[in-house]
């Protein structure tokens, strides 16, 4: 057995952690963001990343390493090996570590999450239908018909509150470039909220495997100046049809 092998073994680790953790960072993982929610939910992935790669190095660096100085050796084969007592200290110690460690990410992502699904004044609601294999969205009106669109229409930089039912089998309403993504289940409606930053279009895609046509589930979310999505409704209003919905029901 080489001498010193347990710092070995952190020198290793230590670069290949740094190297690893550097690697994590450079990488464009996403679209570029058009969203508020955004920013918080990639920073949580960083830190996922910074705290995963480090784990992922220690446990491989210390499986290779024992491979390594304690593979059987020629002769060794009908040897039993010496008995191996337990470490207490060691015990609690790889024990304690990882539930602290993971009490902290939760605790954390649990605050992202509660922040970007907190409720805003002057959300603009839409009414998410999914069916297979389409999006249809539909923009309730005081004392009359929604007005309904194949394209989710928005505008910049106001709270928007979708509330998202699937008239046939599972879905999953995804934007990636507003890193938001909601099942839709038959029977139940779902809620998301965000508010894009960012005018341009942006691709709506179905996350959840729903049959043949899964792959070509898609529409486009396009944001809008305020002014520009006041005439886009202006113009659409008077044209819509109620929104579909499993057992009936109305808007509210």
């Amino acid at each position: 057995m080489p001498r010193h092998p347990v710092a070995q073994m952190v020198v290793v680790g230590a670069i290949a952690s740094a190297i690893g953790i550097a690697l994590a960072l450079a990488i464009d993982w996403f679209p570029t963001d058009a969203a508020e929610q955004a920013g918080p939910i990639d920073t949580l992935y960083d830190i996922l990343m910074v705290v995963s790669v480090p784990v992922f190095v220690l446990v491989t660096t210390t499986v290779l390493f024992s491979v390594r100085l304690f593979r059987m050796r020629p002769g060794q084969e009908k040897e039993d090996g010496p008995p191996i007592h337990g470490n207490t200290r060691l015990e609690v110690i790889w024990t304690a570590v990882p539930a602290i460690l993971l009490v902290a990410l939760c605790s954390y992502a649990y605050g992202v999450l509660r922040d970007i699904e907190e409720e805003k004044p002057h959300e603009l609601v839409v009414d998410v239908s999914a069916q297979q294999f389409t999006w249809r969205f539909g923009y309730p009106q005081a004392g009359g018909r929604p007005v309904m669109s194949t394209e989710l229409v928005l505008p910049k930089d106001r709270p928007v509150r979708l509330r998202i039912r699937a008239l046939d089998v599972i879905h999953s309403f995804w934007v990636p470039a507003f890193r938001v993504k909601k099942d839709a289940v038959p029977g139940i409606t779902t809620e998301v909220r965000f508010t894009p930053t960012t005018a341009g279009r942006y691709p709506v895609v179905c996350a959840e495997l729903c049959g043949l046509g899964h792959a070509v589930m898609r529409s486009t979310a396009r944001v809008v100046a305020p002014a520009a999505f006041d005439r886009w409704l202006a113009r659409e209003r008077g044209g819509g049809v109620p929104v579909e919905r499993n057992g009936g029901g109305t808007n509210g």
